[in-house]
């Protein structure tokens, strides 16, 4: 009898023992709410990306970042979260894609957040690129821009000038053909993506971004301007031959010609400079893309971080856009060379303008302010596309000089 009392006694005081415990641990350890975040990135940018999001938990306690790094085919698998309703909370995202998502009313309207976010620090054209219908999508982690990287040993040796922020076209051209010595050394770099033919195209007054909407006609075909300095970009390869065709570059990037001295100049970002850092054995530095007949214009585009609509822990999402925005987060992103950051603060600031190549970083400055911010439409990828198709024949016919 007195047994079974000591046993109820002892199984009452352990019932209420393990409620206390409970209600301990939920008052001083309460459940921690998980944000899902997607991005690609490659694994050096990952390597800056995760000791932030350590911090970040370190400073919310209360909260738990599920980081999803998709490093091949993000879109493609972007499009199938959204569609099976399982899209991240906060996603990387760039102006390119976010109409598609914008436009079907999968994403956050951030612009109430623009005071938390501090947008009055970026460029205002960075948060134009990621704004849709006049609402900001996404906030501003980079700005990509073209400038023009030269090998300043292949200048020295064939006694050519540097180029000069004032150099034409026409000088652009006379450049290219004295530094051109084959088969050893080309004057200028060719890609046949879009991106890389828009600024002779917008320096002139042409492009195409403005019609992106109308598959059919694309100003490209249409405008003057576009149609010559289009056949100016293909002459470069065909006819003056001072850029390399397919099979002279064979398998090989333009930044590997580059860096292996094929090429004098080359036309890219600043996603390069870590990788020429790095790897150059040569001097190097750059300068803003020729001027043409409208002055010296390159697009503009941006990358961000947005918020899904449907997202459940949407304060959370928020905070860490914020802390991923901020000017700390922003110099350390920017710390390693790869990006143009979006904040004025960071790019004024040593941790851009510093002392190592390109000597002439403030020159990316300086092209933001003439950029033009890529104008693109829902379909513009499919755009680009048939573009490509209706490009490949021009870049690859072969004129006599």
């Amino acid at each position: 009898m007195y047994k079974k009392i000591f046993l109820i006694i002892c199984l009452i005081i352990g019932v209420s023992f393990f409620c206390c415990l409970k209600l301990y641990n939920s008052h001083h350890f309460p459940a921690k709410t998980t944000v899902q975040f997607a991005s690609w990135g490659s694994e050096s940018e990952i390597n800056i990306l995760k000791p932030m999001l350590a911090e970040f938990e370190k400073e919310n306690p209360g909260i738990k970042v599920d980081f999803m790094h998709i490093p091949q085919n993000y879109f493609q698998k972007i499009h199938l979260l959204f569609a099976s309703n399982t899209a991240p909370d906060v996603i990387f995202i760039n102006n390119q894609y976010l109409p598609v998502y914008a436009n079907a009313g999968v994403l956050e309207d951030l612009s109430s957040y623009k005071e938390e976010f501090e947008t009055d620090k970026f460029y205002l054209k960075s948060l134009q690129a990621l704004s849709w219908d006049n609402k900001l999508y996404a906030v501003p982690r980079d700005i990509s821009i073209l400038v023009i990287y030269y090998n300043k040993d292949i200048f020295d040796k064939y006694n050519v000038k540097y180029p000069d922020k004032n150099w034409t076209m026409g000088d652009f051209l006379t450049i290219c053909q004295k530094l051109t010595h084959l088969p050893e050394v080309f004057g200028i770099s060719f890609e046949e993506d879009p991106l890389f033919y828009l600024p002779y195209l917008t320096s002139n007054g042409g492009g195409f971004t403005n019609l992106a909407n109308n598959i059919s006609k694309t100003k490209i075909f249409e405008d003057k301007n576009s149609q010559k300095s289009l056949e100016f970009y293909a002459d470069l390869r065909n006819k003056y031959h001072v850029a390399p065709r397919k099979e002279e570059s064979a398998s090989a990037t333009m930044a590997q010609m580059f860096l292996q001295g094929k090429l004098a100049m080359h036309l890219s970002g600043r996603w390069l400079v870590p990788k020429y850092r790095e790897d150059a054995k040569f001097n190097w530095d750059i300068i803003n893309f020729p001027n043409g007949t409208a002055g010296s214009v390159v697009p503009l585009d941006a990358s961000g971080w947005a918020v899904a609509k449907s997202s459940k822990h949407k304060t959370e999402a928020v905070k860490l856009v914020k802390f991923l925005s901020s000017k700390k987060s922003s110099a350390e992103f920017t710390q390693s060379g790869l990006i143009v950051p979006a904040r004025i603060d960071v790019t004024n600031s040593p941790v851009f303008l510093d002392n190592q190549n390109p000597k002439n970083a403030k020159e990316f400055l300086s092209v933001i302010e003439s950029s033009l911010p890529t104008k693109v439409s829902v379909n513009y990828r499919e755009v680009l596309d048939k573009i490509k198709n209706r490009t490949e024949y021009i870049f690859n016919t072969v004129k006599d000089k």
